[in-house]
């Protein structure tokens, strides 16, 4: 094992040997011959690591991987669909082309879903070749978040390299734990939301990163520029919070000139606007009547979903434009489907909390002291570099989602779990290496005793959910910190080895239950929660699950996505309104729930400007679709076999019937089709059945063209029930 490093000792930057077939590095043994260490294929390396590494370290991270991979895949299809709103437009992906490149929610090209289509590229592609289900749906979500934590192993290690291998692969395996073990990770690699590619996306950028500053590539440099291109083709500007602290990181540390640092940033800058600008480019020269309406935008333009409903407004609200202050923001009640209450406390308290502050504090911890102990030491230090790059990452998404008055959900804390992951595996190893002198032996024992205290005050909020967890986690972490401390001053190293461990294993423990708990049941609708209980939301209603965020009201109901509601025997179900495919909406107003414990029955208007709180039978429900309503659509030879208010009934439509409908007004009242627009398409034929009833965004009142069509199909077409649904043929004008 190498010597301590006090903190404060100057060390120069590690020297790179060119490693040629045959070369040995090291003495040999006398007598001895030495051993090769030609380096491997990169499939070999994948596969087996490098000749010189210790025979512990790549079976540990095989075994990480396994496990996380289990986490992620066990029982995977039990949340079915998961979120119906992508899971449709994947469908539509898997059998039209067009409706891939575009990200549409139907197969005919009506209009996209609310996001670019990156990830469901990615699930299009493999519902084509392993045919749509729920697995290739799903699976691709699960098989990122392994490869995330493979990525988190592989960047925290290579940035602890001075530090021996040992050490860097002990913080490797530390980091990918933890983000293997972060509920919201767990939560939403098992969920075909964009925020699983995301999230694998701007960790690759920061590998990528990392190497690049030791020997200042610019190769590196413009590979995490590509990574980030994607990202934003991913979910737009969430894609580039992490872009400052890549940049500053490389500015300041590459090891080059700073000219050169200057010119490969400009190398980079051109490899993101390129790889995020081909789809927007090609989405602008496309002639706009031969693709689907952009969702989201208030123009049929993706620049205006960039920086207004997907971008400005989600930072400042509705002020900023298109889509903003969606229940979100300062009026939203902390522990809302929506973010809570804006401040620095937001990502501490309630269902944010619980998805990724377990190990928070820690984190933060980790980078002060970690940058301290490392201040004096060279500029292209790796550990420190890595120490900018994870710290801000965490200090800008952080304070981002800490302050947005728009739209913002828990579940989009998963961006920060890497961040978390690298901050603890570094300043971990960095503060271990330091343990000869009271400020690695205190530090490090503040690290493992926060991540005790904070697991305690967050199981705490369910103080019904394994009681004994809680004190037991906290005994554990305490022993562990205060064993390290006297061990390491004590200069006993096997009471010093065997209480870090306990320590960690303790501080690790509420997060990992957390996590496993998540796993263990379905999660479905457009706003899903970490716990034990299954999560289940639709359009602006609260998530449901246990230990901290279960479902107000009685239970026992059916929510308009299919879970359990807390509206079932005949309460006032959730309040309603627009809602995006993502939990983004407008609150609406309380409805009255007709049901007894099996389905809310809604209102049938055919006007019906809002949620009315209830889901109307038929296609307003994420349950299954009535037989009798199956046989009509799938009978039809319309380019659309139905027209509905909304993408959330759209989607139901499609992934019960498999034929294409069009969503009237889109998720967020988008101005389509207008009246008309939708008059020729009946016209033309292109339209089977207008069915009414139905919900999911497309019904903001007067600004929604949905309530114009809705009144004019009711005065030129005969009115029937089928299945329960009010369905309306537009191939016979009433007499």
């Amino acid at each position: 094992m190498t010597g301590h490093i006090v903190p404060g000792h100057v060390t120069r930057p590690p020297v790179s040997v060119p490693r040629t077939s045959g070369a040995t590095t090291g003495s040999s043994t006398s007598g001895a011959a030495a051993p090769s260490t030609a380096r491997r294929g990169l499939i070999a390396r994948i596969i087996l690591g490098e000749r010189t590494d210790a025979a512990w370290i790549r079976p540990s991270f095989w075994a990480l991987l396994i496990v996380t991979g289990l986490l992620y895949l066990w029982n995977l299809s039990e949340s079915g669909w998961a979120n119906s709103f992508y899971a449709a437009a994947v469908q539509a992906g898997s059998r039209s082309w067009t409706a891939l490149f575009f990200g549409s929610l139907d197969s005919s090209n009506f209009i996209t879903v609310d996001k670019p289509p990156a990830s469901l590229w990615v699930m299009g592609l493999s519902a084509r070749i392993f045919g749509f289900s729920s697995w290739s749906v799903l699976v691709p979500q699960a098989l990122m978040g392994v490869a995330a934590v493979a990525l988190v192993f592989a960047t925290v290690r290579r940035s602890l390299v001075a530090f021996g291998q040992r050490l860097g692969a002990v913080g490797g395996l530390v980091a990918g734990a933890v983000l293997a073990f972060t509920p919201a990770a767990a939560l939403m690699f098992r969920f075909d939301n964009p925020d699983a590619l995301l999230t694998v996306l701007m960790t690759a950028a920061a590998y990528c990163v990392v190497r690049a500053l030791p020997a200042a590539s610019w190769r590196w440099l413009a590979l995490a520029g590509v990574a980030l291109g994607f990202a934003f083709l991913t979910k737009m500007l969430q894609g580039l919070l992490v872009l400052p602290a890549f940049g500053l990181a490389y500015l300041l540390l590459a090891n080059t000139t700073v000219w050169r640092r200057l010119a490969h940033l400009g190398v980079a800058a051109g490899a993101l606007v390129v790889s995020a600008g081909w789809w927007v480019l090609a989405v602008a020269l496309w002639p706009a009547s031969a693709r689907p309406y952009i969702g989201g935008s208030t123009d049929n333009t993706v620049l205006d979903l960039v920086f207004g409903y997907n971008g400005l407004g989600r930072i400042f609200g509705a002020t900023a434009g298109g889509g903003g202050n969606a229940g979100g923001g300062t009026t939203a009640a902390a522990g809302s489907s929506f973010g809570g209450a804006t401040g620095l406390s937001r990502l501490f308290s309630s269902e944010m909390g619980l998805e990724i502050s377990w190990l928070l504090p820690t984190a933060l911890l980790a980078l002060v002291l970690g940058l301290w102990a490392t201040r004096k030491r060279h500029r292209t230090d790796g550990a420190r570099a890595a120490l900018v790059i994870w710290g801000g990452w965490l200090l800008v998404t952080g304070l981002v989602f800490s302050y947005m008055s728009g739209t913002i959900h828990p579940y989009y804390t998963v961006a920060l779990a890497p961040a978390i992951a690298g901050l603890v595996g570094t300043g971990g190893v960095v503060l271990w290496h330091g343990r000869s002198h009271w400020f690695g032996r205190l530090g490090l024992a503040a690290m493992i005793a926060a991540a005790g205290a904070w697991g305690f005050v967050l199981l705490s909020e369910n103080a019904d959910w394994l009681p004994w967890l809680r004190w037991t986690l906290l005994t554990v972490t305490l022993l562990g910190a205060a064993g390290f401390v006297v061990g390491a001053a004590l200069s006993w190293r096997r009471l010093t080895t065997v209480a870090v461990l306990v320590g960690m294993l303790g501080g690790l423990g509420g997060s990992a239950a957390y996590a496993i708990a998540t796993a263990s049941v379905a999660h479905n609708g457009s706003i899903p929660a970490v716990g034990s209980v299954s999560s289940s939301s639709g359009m602006g209603g609260g998530a449901g699950g246990a230990m901290g965020g279960a479902p107000t009201g009685d239970g026992g109901g059916t929510r308009p996505d299919g879970g359990t509601a807390p509206d079932g025997a005949g309460g006032t179900p959730p309040t309603g309104g627009t809602g995006g495919p993502d939990g983004s909406g407008t609150t609406g107003t309380t409805g009255t729930d007709t049901g007894s414990g099996t389905s809310d029955t809604g209102t049938d208007a055919a006007a019906n400007a809002g949620d009315s709180g209830s889901a109307p039978s038929g296609a307003g429900s994420d349950s299954a679709t009535s037989s009798e309503l199956t046989a009509l659509l799938t009978a039809s030879t319309a380019r659309w076999a139905a027209a509905v208010d909304g993408s959330q009934s759209a989607a139901t439509l499609e992934l019960s019937t498999g034929v294409a409908v069009m969503a009237i007004g889109g998720w967020s009242s988008d101005p389509t089709p207008t009246l008309a627009e939708f008059q020729a398409y009946v016209a033309a034929g292109d339209v089977g059945y207008y069915i009414s009833g139905s919900q999911g965004g497309g019904m903001g009142g007067g600004d929604s063209t949905a309530t114009a069509i809705a009144t004019w199909v009711a005065a030129t077409y005969t009115a029937t029930t089928v299945g329960g649904s009010t369905v309306y043929d537009l191939s016979t004008p009433a007499a």
